[in-house]
Parts: C-alpha cells; sequence; structure tokens
C-alpha cells in the first residue's frame, strides 16, 4: 500500500500516448508539466473510500466537557489523549476522559510531547501515568488497552528543546522493552522528512523507527510516507481550526469541539478496530524488566 498516487493510462500504450501528443506539438517538457499538475490534482482529492475519518486527539488544551456519545454518533471510533509532557507533567484531563470515552463505546489512545530530556525516564513517566490511570479506574470505564504515541515534533511548547532522533529511538525502545509493543511516532510531515533526512540519521536508526507505525500531521495535502515507513496509518489534516482543504469533506468540527484534531485512518473501519486491538497495550499484562524504573517527582 502506497499513497502515492498510482494510476495509469491503460487505454492507449505508452509509445502511442508519446506520439500521439508529440505529433501535436506537446514538448516532453509540456507533457511533464502536464503529468505533475495531475498528480497535484489527485493528491487535493478526498482519501479513497477505504480510508476512516474516525479518529480524534485531545490534550489538556482542549478545555470543554467533550461530548464522547456525540462524537460516537458521528462515526469516531477512538481517541487519543495526551497522558503526560515536559517536564514530567501528567495531563489533568486525562483520567476523565478515558473514563468518559470508554463509557461512551470508544477505543482509547494515549500520547507523551517529548523532549531533549532522558528519553527513558520520559517513557517511564508516560507508562506510569497510562497504567496508574488504568488501574485505577472503575471496570466498566477502563478501556480493554491503551495505544500508544510518541508525539516527535518540534518542541515549541515546553521546556527542555526538541527530542533528538536518538533519543526517539531510546525512548520507543524502552516502551517496547516494558510493554512488548513499539508505540507510534506521530509528527508533521516536513519536520519528520527535515529530521530523518539528514546524513546524520543511520539506516540502523531508521530501521528502528520502522518498527513503529506512523502518524502524520499536514493541514494542506494529504501526506506522503517518509522512509522508513511506505505508508502512514494515521493523518491528521486539521487541529485548532487549521485547515486549508475542502470543508465539505475534511471537517474540522466534532460533536461540542468546534476546533478538533481530527484524523484519517488509512483503512477501513473494521481494519482501524483490529489495528488498535493488535497494537494497543493492555496495562496488567506489563513485561518486567530487569532495569528498574526511572522515577521521577511530577508536577
Amino acid at each position: 500500500m502506497n499513497l502515492s498516487c498510482d494510476f495509469s493510462f491503460a487505454f492507449v500504450k505508452r509509445a502511442t500516448f508519446v506520439s500521439a501528443f508529440m505529433g501535436k506539438g506537446f514538448s516532453l517538457v509540456r507533457m511533464k508539466f502536464l503529468v505533475t499538475r495531475t498528480l497535484l490534482s489527485l493528491l487535493a482529492l478526498p482519501v479513497s473510500a477505504l480510508a476512516s475519518n474516525a479518529v480524534v486527539n485531545l490534550s489538556h488544551y482542549d478545555t470543554m466537557r467533550v461530548d464522547f456519545p456525540g462524537m460516537k454518533s458521528e462515526g469516531i471510533m477512538g481517541v487519543i489523549h495526551e497522558a503526560s509532557y515536559p517536564p514530567f507533567a501528567r495531563d489533568a484531563h486525562y483520567a476523565l476522559r478515558q473514563q468518559a470515552a470508554t463509557r461512551a463505546g470508544l477505543l482509547w489512545g494515549a500520547y507523551h510531547y517529548g523532549n531533549a530530556t532522558d528519553p527513558v525516564r520520559q517513557a517511564d513517566h508516560f507508562l506510569r501515568v497510562v497504567s496508574s490511570t488504568w488501574a485505577q479506574a472503575d471496570p466498566t470505564s477502563r478501556p480493554e488497552g491503551v495505544l500508544l504515541v510518541l508525539d516527535f515534533e518540534k518542541n515549541g511548547h515546553y521546556p527542555g528543546g526538541t527530542m533528538r532522533v536518538d533519543q526517539a529511538i531510546a525512548f520507543v525502545e524502552r516502551i517496547r522493552q516494558r510493554t512488548g509493543k513499539y508505540p507510534g511516532i506521530y509528527s508533521g510531515e516536513y519536520h519528520m522528512q527535515k529530521t530523518l533526512g539528514s546524513p546524520k540519521v543511520s539506516p540502523t536508526y531508521k530501521g528502528v523507527l520502522g518498527n513503529c507505525w506512523l502518524w502524520l500531521a499536514n493541514y494542506g495535502a494529504r501526506p506522503q510516507a517518509t522512509a522508513p515507513w511506505s505508508y502512514w496509518h494515521l493523518w491528521q489534516y486539521t487541529g485548532d481550526g487549521k485547515c486549508r482543504l475542502p470543508r465539505s469533506t475534511y471537517p474540522k468540527s466534532v460533536a461540542n469541539i468546534l476546533k478538533a484534531e481530527r484524523n484519517i485512518f488509512y483503512g477501513t473501519r473494521t481494519a482501524l478496530e483490529a489495528f488498535w486491538q493488535e497494537r494497543a497495550w493492555h496495562p496488567g499484562r506489563e513485561k518486567r524488566s530487569r532495569e528498574p524504573e526511572r522515577t521521577v517527582a511530577e508536577r
């Protein structure tokens, strides 16, 4: 599966196509321009019917009382909520919203906003927030599993600087060591391409990150996957009201949130549920690690 537009002019052979246009005064340069324009036009079209606009992400910046049943009625299947952020803080809305979303029948996920401090301590803190919240929840409002994500973006919100690639590697490996699952990685498409396109990033590093599933943000066009991934799993197409795509096919609101952060999964709704269940961590089944947890003082 590749998100670049895969199309062919099946109705005419390549040689006939070229000669026909060349015979009408078309130059190769003009042909290249037309094909490029066609590709760009296709990228602006809505994602195919096999894609599902069914995931919302939230954080402590969303201060409203979220209408999760309303989300469910509008076709949302899952919510990924910020659980922790620098410097070793926990999202104050995470616990109550986990319970409310689960009661509404929604799948649940959690993300950590990374910075350039000790990545192992960050991973341990993140898992402690997720696992303690899961354990303390009433069984009727406890998600079966939690989809884990590292927010790996340029840090313009919190202290501690921007997480480096080697730190992201250490973070995801720590998550895998303790949970048996690699988390997803979220980033803006430009930041991901610029960061992983650096000659300083080794094939080994890319190979490790390739074990994670990919979540890209692009508010103006369908993103193209960055190596080592061949495709994205989630596409955040709008956030904080920012979206340059047609509102009729790419809504910016959901339930009682006017400026939502909405995401498209590259697959059917059935595939999304299967993906979530396969990748989610079950806190009650945490793997025992030989290395002790690195605790920090929360705020």
